[in-house]
C-alpha cells in the first residue's frame, strides 16, 4: 500500500479514502443502548421521536439497512457553483486535531489545506472554528450559529466537518454519535451548503484505536448514504511510522506535530478535495 506523503509533495492520488471505506463488520464502540427515545444525552432524541436538531428519527426507506435512529434524508437542490470567479465562504468545524493543537508552526492541517486551495476561480474566505474537547454532540449545537454569520454575503457555502475522537473518549454510543453526525450533514444539504468530511484519525493506544476504527466506519456509512465525501485518515495512518512517531514525541503523546498534521493535509487534498470543489 502506497504511504502518504506530508503536503507540499506532489504524488499521485491514494485509492482509498473517499466514500464508503470499510466494511460492515463493526456495530458499537460502547453499550449502544437505544437511542431513540432516550434523554440526557448531549443532543438527544426525546419520546417525541425527534432529535434536539429537528430531524425526524426514521431511516430512509430508499436506504435499506439504514440505522432506525438516523433521521430522513431529503436534500434540498440549492446548493450550485457559479460560473467565473466564484465568492467561496468555507468553515473548518472540528476539535482540538481541527484547531491543529500542538503544531508547532501554528497551521494544523487546516492552516496546510487552505494554502493549498488557493485558485483563481475561488476568492476563498476560510474559517477554522476547530473547539478543544468538542464531541459531535457540541458541534450539532453550535454549527449552525456559529458558521451562517461567517456565510453571510457569501456566494457559496462549505463547510468541513472533522469530529468524533471526544464521542470515543466521553464513552457517547456509536448511534449518538451516528445520529449527530447524520443531523449536522442533513440540515447542511437542506440549506443548500456543500459538505466534506474527514476522518478520525489514529492514536498511540490499540484499544482506543479498536473504537476509533469503528467509529470511522460508522462515520463512512452515513456520509455514503448521502452522497458526502469523506476521507478516511484512521486506515493509512494506523501502521504509518512518520505518523505514529510524530504523536509519540508529541509533549501529550495524542495531538500530532507538524509531521502528522501534513500527512493529513495530504490526505485531504488527494482524496477527492479538488473534485468537491470543482477546482483543477
Amino acid at each position: 500500500m502506497t504511504e502518504p506523503t506530508p503536503a507540499g509533495t506532489d504524488v499521485p492520488p491514494l485509492e482509498f479514502g473517499v466514500g464508503p471505506a470499510y466494511p460492515t463488520s463493526h456495530r458499537s464502540f460502547t453499550d449502544d443502548r437505544a437511542v431513540a427515545g432516550a434523554t440526557g444525552a448531549t443532543g438527544a432524541t426525546g419520546a417525541t421521536g425527534t432529535s434536539a436538531s429537528g430531524a425526524v428519527d426514521a431511516a430512509p426507506s430508499a436506504s435499506p439497512g439504514a440505522r432506525p435512529d438516523e433521521p430522513v434524508f431529503a436534500p434540498s437542490p440549492d446548493f450550485s457553483i457559479a460560473d467565473g470567479v466564484r465568492d467561496v465562504g468555507m468553515v473548518f468545524m472540528g476539535a482540538s486535531t481541527t484547531a491543529g493543537y500542538g503544531d508547532p508552526k501554528g497551521l494544523g492541517w487546516v492552516g496546510r489545506v487552505v494554502a493549498r486551495t488557493q485558485h483563481p476561480d475561488l476568492d476563498l474566505t476560510a474559517y477554522n472554528l476547530g473547539v478543544r474537547g468538542n464531541t459531535s454532540g457540541d458541534v450539532v449545537a453550535r454549527w449552525s450559529a456559529e458558521c451562517h454569520p461567517r456565510w453571510q454575503g457569501r456566494a457559496e457555502r462549505r463547510l468541513v466537518l472533522s469530529v468524533g475522537t471526544n464521542d470515543v473518549l466521553t464513552g457517547m454510543t456509536m448511534a449518538r454519535s451516528r445520529l449527530n453526525l447524520a443531523n449536522v450533514l442533513d440540515e447542511a444539504a437542506n440549506s443548500g451548503i456543500g459538505v466534506f468530511v474527514v476522518g478520525l484519525t489514529p492514536t498511540l493506544d490499540p484499544e482506543t484505536n479498536r473504537r476509533i476504527e469503528s467509529l470511522a466506519e460508522a462515520q463512512a456509512d452515513v456520509c455514503a448514504r448521502r452522497g458526502v465525501t469523506y476521507v478516511d485518515c484512521y486506515r493509512p495512518l494506523v501502521s504509518h511510522d512518520q505518523w505514529m512517531a510524530d504523536v509519540a514525541a508529541s509533549p501529550d503523546r495524542v495531538h500530532p506535530g507538524q509531521a502528522g498534521y501534513g500527512l493529513i493535509a495530504w490526505l485531504v487534498l488527494h482524496n477527492g478535495w479538488n473534485d468537491w470543489l470543482s477546482i483543477s
